[in-house]
């Protein structure tokens, strides 16, 4: 089982952290630290929790929001109502794999949760990177879940690794693969006419069946 994304806000105002927190703890796969209020008490997190992600304010109390991503040595976004494009270069210059700016939608910050889920699945491992892998994972990260260098062979390929040996929906090889739902369907209904993969229907609660792929016996 995958460990979850442990994420830790920074933002002194406790009723934004909150509702940041609570939104990081409704995604699948993210498990949502207690909010750190400072720089001081950020880094004293930092320390003893480990996050594998920040979503740090720019103004805090004691010091700088963006200073503490420079130093962090871990993923982060910057999430401020500083909306000015120097601010926003020197937050992207200190490593911030996305901004924010106040106020914005709850599901503006899921969606990009979401995407960082799949970018850092993409890039998991210690292994060597193909140039495709980096492109996908960067174009995912930025909101396109297929970039346009991904060719039609290179998704299959990419979605019969991410099928595997397991029985599973298009929603679940998207995921794995970090590319969505839809090609991911696309690309499976041509597997199966040409029998490259079966497909069976399984019913659920609901009654509504779902589509199970698995690779096609040999």
């Amino acid at each position: 089982m995958t460990d979850p994304i442990r994420t830790l806000v920074v933002d002194d105002d406790f009723r934004v952290a909150g509702l940041h927190r609570d939104i990081v703890a409704e995604r699948p796969g993210f498990l949502a630290l207690e909010p750190a209020r400072s720089v001081a008490e950020a880094r004293a997190a930092i320390r003893t929790l480990r996050p594998d992600l920040l979503l740090v304010d720019v103004y805090l109390p004691d010091g700088d929001g963006i200073d503490l991503v420079r130093a962090a040595g871990c993923d982060a976004f910057v999430i401020s109502a500083a909306g000015d494009a120097p601010t926003l270069r020197r937050a992207l210059r200190a490593g911030a794999l996305a901004c924010l700016l106040k106020p914005f939608e709850p599901r503006m910050l899921a969606e990009r949760l979401e995407r960082y889920a799949r970018f850092r699945n993409l890039l998991a491992g210690t292994g060597a990177v193909a140039q495709e892998d980096l492109d996908r994972a960067l174009a995912i990260l930025n909101g396109s879940s297929d970039p346009v260098s991904l060719s039609r062979s290179a998704t299959e390929k990419l979605i019969l690794d991410a099928l595997g040996a397991d029985e599973s929906s298009a929603s679940e090889v998207a995921e794995r693969a970090g590319i969505s739902r839809a090609t991911a369907q696309r690309h499976l209904a041509a597997l199966a006419a040409r029998s490259v993969v079966e497909v069976r229907l399984r019913y659920g609660s609901t009654g509504r069946p779902e589509h199970r792929y698995t690779l096609a016996s040999r």
